[in-house]
């Protein structure tokens, strides 16, 4: 890709949701920097959000397809992206709604015959589609080597059934490294043979195979047994072009990224003049993402934890709570932690405040675009997995990078936790403690400048 060619046409695909649509507008920002003619196909409502992400980047095209009506959906109005959904009960409808994009997608196939269509994992059938046309699609997933590894595991040998009781660990088999999880740390989908659920991913799986290739955000030299493993035990053409976030050098860019509305100005008068009067390393950053909802009660042993651990905070609680009253926070909380924390209702760009020097841990959801952003910055992490594939990243993390601690989540859910408070506040304090006080967190930080500065090299060229 060393040699400009503008003749070379790549359509970009990424599903409507900030956790895949971000890496995937980064990519094709990498890729027009190469000189290659890349278009992000996207729907009317998306398009604002990608034109001011790629504002800097004049070789790009958005190209735009009608979402189908509400009439064909049962989804409100306006419902064109994952996060302007009223409840995530409604995502089997939105995910059945994106299958309608299919016949004014192949209709842009037809039109302007791409040479290759890089397209998000939840468009299966744009394999199919690609192939109409004689073009090779290209499978983008947005997670790691090792939970891809894992999810073939999972669906080749159903490890987890051959456990009495649900919190007995089980080892992965075929799988580099000693790595043991529970039945509960594993997708519902698997445990409790969800019929719609496992038809959509055995699509996934069976587009994959017929696809031309696989390309992963990640680094090869961070995941390297894992990315060997997806490629020669699976029989995937896999390339690892991460980290996807490095491809912003500027300020400007790494804080549009998402395509927020966040006022630089703004910026500057709140988080970072906050963060610029603490010491290096001394601020723990909490942020569980743009999906993730905690329940009030556990919302507020996160409070009680952040406030006994005495470590100053940054704490991003999003904007399902913008709207809420503080019945979620301890009584006196913010008043009391006035010069210690700050809460943040809504968004960051989170890359930005993670290379600040005051930042010394990262409280995270195991996203694999967080669990990346975390490595690039060098921060030690602690991790509290969710749903989706964060319980994999966590024993990437803990187990194998040996780059944080865990807080102790031990069930998967959708997004939102199942019990009331189920980690309680002397986890989070321990758990904020082992990393920034205890000779542990010392061995930690060491690890995870060592993979920051690995991070980096790998886009160097």
């Amino acid at each position: 890709m060393a040699n400009k060619d503008a003749s070379l046409h790549i359509f970009f695909f990424p599903f409507l949701a900030h956790g895949h649509t971000i890496p995937c507008i980064d990519m094709a920002i990498l890729f027009a920097a190469k000189g290659v003619r890349t278009t992000i196909i996207t729907t009317p409502l998306n398009a604002p959000i990608i034109s001011k992400a790629i504002e800097k980047t004049k070789e790009i095209n958005i190209q735009t397809i009608k979402f189908p009506s509400t009439d064909h959906t049962g989804l409100p109005q306006g419902c064109e992206h994952v996060s302007t959904l009223p409840s995530l009960h409604l995502l089997p409808a939105f995910h059945k709604a994106t299958t309608l994009l299919q016949e004014p997608f192949e209709q842009l196939l037809r039109d302007q015959h791409p040479n290759c269509v890089v397209a998000d994992m939840f468009f299966p059938w744009t394999t199919d589609s690609a192939a109409k046309f004689g073009i090779p699609r290209l499978v983008f997933h947005g997670m790691s080597f090792f939970s891809l590894c894992a999810y073939e595991v999972m669906r080749l040998y159903e490890p987890y059934n051959n456990t009495s009781f649900d919190s007995e660990l089980f080892l992965l088999p075929n799988f580099p490294g000693q790595i043991k999880m529970t039945r509960l740390q594993v997708g519902s989908f698997f445990r409790k043979n969800d019929v719609e659920a496992n038809r959509f991913w055995k699509q996934i799986h069976e587009s994959e195979v017929r696809s031309y290739g696989v390309v992963v955000n990640s680094v090869y030299e961070v995941e390297k047994d894992y990315a060997d493993h997806y490629r020669k035990e699976f029989g995937r053409k896999a390339w690892a072009i991460g980290p996807l976030s490095l491809c912003n050098k500027e300020k400007e860019p790494k804080t549009y990224r998402g395509g927020k509305e966040a006022c630089v100005d703004e910026m500057e008068n709140a988080w970072l003049k906050w963060l610029n009067t603490k010491t290096t390393g001394s601020v723990v950053y909490v942020c569980f993402g743009s999906m993730t909802e905690f329940r009030d009660s556990q919302s507020r042993e996160i409070a009680l934890g952040l406030e006994a651990s005495g470590k100053e905070f940054m704490w991003v609680v999003g904007k399902r709570k913008e709207n809420k009253e503080d019945q979620w926070l301890p009584e006196g909380f913010e008043k009391r932690m006035k010069e210690k924390g700050m809460i943040i209702r809504g968004w960051v760009p989170q890359a930005l405040i993670l290379e600040h020097e005051a930042i010394g841990a990262f409280v995270t959801h195991c996203g694999w675009n967080s669990t990346l952003e975390g490595v690039v910055a060098g921060v030690p992490m602690i991790t509290w997995p969710v749903g989706a594939e964060q319980f994999y990243n966590e024993r990437l993390v803990i187990e194998v990078l040996k780059i944080g601690v865990a807080v102790g989540a031990r069930k998967w859910s959708h997004f939102v936790g199942d019990e009331d408070g189920d980690i309680k506040w002397d986890a989070v304090e321990m758990a904020v403690k082992r990393v920034m006080e205890e000779e542990e967190g010392e061995a930690i930080r060491i690890r995870a400048k060592l993979f920051a500065r690995m991070a980096k090299r790998a886009v160097e060229e």
